[in-house]
């Protein structure tokens, strides 16, 4: 065993808590205000979601190429940049085709800067002899989420707008992103090994099937769930912390789940996730009160990033060559899922009346993606 990478792990849990706790999910407990401030429908605010995460799914998809092996800090500390500026420029703008094309320029480099740090990290893990301790960098998402939920919070109850929240999420972010650059290690990309076989081809095709899947299914309630809670009276109570409780689930789940997996097989592991994440999703539009809603807060914070954690290792386990190719290869069928959900759940909630029917179909897509990951060929994942 190798000695702790201390700087590298505080880079990559920083790195994750700006490009995503920060970047991509401050828009959650934001939403609210700016559609009452703005008059925005709920199909018009699931566009701006899923603007996000088509540029996401764009910024996933650019990191695969040869070019972002090269100067990885360098590119990591450009999207985190980028991050910053297009949360802070949220806040300038009133029209809804400047707020699509700023939140997928931010979706864009919060990928670039997922798939980029996360690779540096597992390659200097992988060195170190210390591959578990991924769990510790996948953390940042939580902690970004909780810390930007604590923020947001604390300004809206002091009568700050939705354009100051904006600015206050840049800030954040900025401070957060400031030491990455010194603290991220330049170093180049773990030695491939060769491919495996047609075993982990029918494998590895289930499982990205099965991760474009779970990116639809969490994506409906990551985005609008503080919407469901303002629009029950009886929910009303929870509005405060709600987006707090999925952060704060969040932080520890990877190693939690890392755990599950270990012990029950990754297929067992990855099913059991999602059949959680999904009655979390179900109770989240079947909520009477604010235990039952703090319920569906945990169970979405509580697995969401474990899933993706698992599903990345899952791959990286089937096909061990580049890291940063299979990554990013995950992502973009993620990111495929995320783009279909809140442009599709607005519309139907906008249609219906409710969120009901849009989650109901998330949680079928969370159903079929455990069915899909129990059915893969044992080649090469554990369980």
């Amino acid at each position: 065993m190798g000695p702790w990478p201390v700087r590298g792990l505080t880079a990559g849990f920083l790195a994750l808590a700006v490009a995503i706790g920060v970047g991509r999910f401050v828009y959650t407990p934001i939403l609210p205000a700016m559609a009452h401030g703005l008059g925005l429908s709920r199909a018009q605010t699931g566009l701006i979601g899923s603007a996000n995460f088509a540029g996401y799914l764009a910024g996933a998809l650019a990191a695969a190429h040869p070019l972002f092996l090269e100067r990885r800090r360098a590119w990591v500390a450009g999207a985190l940049a980028t991050c910053v500026a297009t949360l802070v420029a949220m806040g300038w703008c009133s029209t809804l085709g400047a707020f699509v094309t700023l939140r997928f320029v931010c979706g864009g480099a919060s990928a670039l800067g997922f798939v980029l740090a996360t690779a540096m990290v597992m390659d200097l893990l992988t060195r170190a002899g210390r591959p578990a301790l991924v769990s510790l960098h996948y953390a940042g998402v939580g902690s970004g989420i909780a810390f930007s939920a604590l923020l947001m919070s604390l300004a809206g109850q002091s009568g700050l707008d939705w354009r100051a929240l904006w600015e206050i999420g840049g800030l954040l972010a900025l401070g957060l992103a400031l030491p990455i650059p010194w603290l991220l290690p330049s170093a180049p990309p773990a030695a491939s090994r060769a491919a495996t076989g047609g075993g982990a081809s029918l494998s590895i095709a289930r499982l990205v099937l099965a991760y474009g899947l779970f990116g639809f299914g969490y994506v409906i309630t990551a985005t609008f769930l503080v919407a469901i809670v303002r629009d029950l009276p009886q929910l009303a109570a929870a509005e405060a912390y709600v987006w707090l409780c999925v952060g704060l689930a969040a932080a520890p789940s990877v190693g939690i789940w890392g755990w599950i997996a270990g012990r029950l097989g990754f297929r067992h592991g990855f099913a059991l996730a999602c059949l959680v994440q999904a009655s979390g999703v179900l109770v989240s539009v079947l909520a009477t009160n604010v235990p039952s809603i703090l319920y569906a807060a945990v169970a979405l914070g509580g697995t969401f990033v474990a899933l993706t954690s698992l599903g990345i290792e899952g791959a990286r386990r089937l096909r061990p060559g580049d890291r940063q190719r299979i990554v990013a290869v995950m992502m973009a069928a993620f990111g495929t899922g995320q783009v279909i959900g809140p442009t599709a759940a607005g519309a139907l909630a906008d249609a219906t009346g409710s969120f009901t029917a849009p989650s109901l179909a998330a949680a079928a897509a969370l159903l079929a993606a455990a069915l899909l990951v129990q059915s893969m060929p044992d080649a090469g994942t554990a369980g």
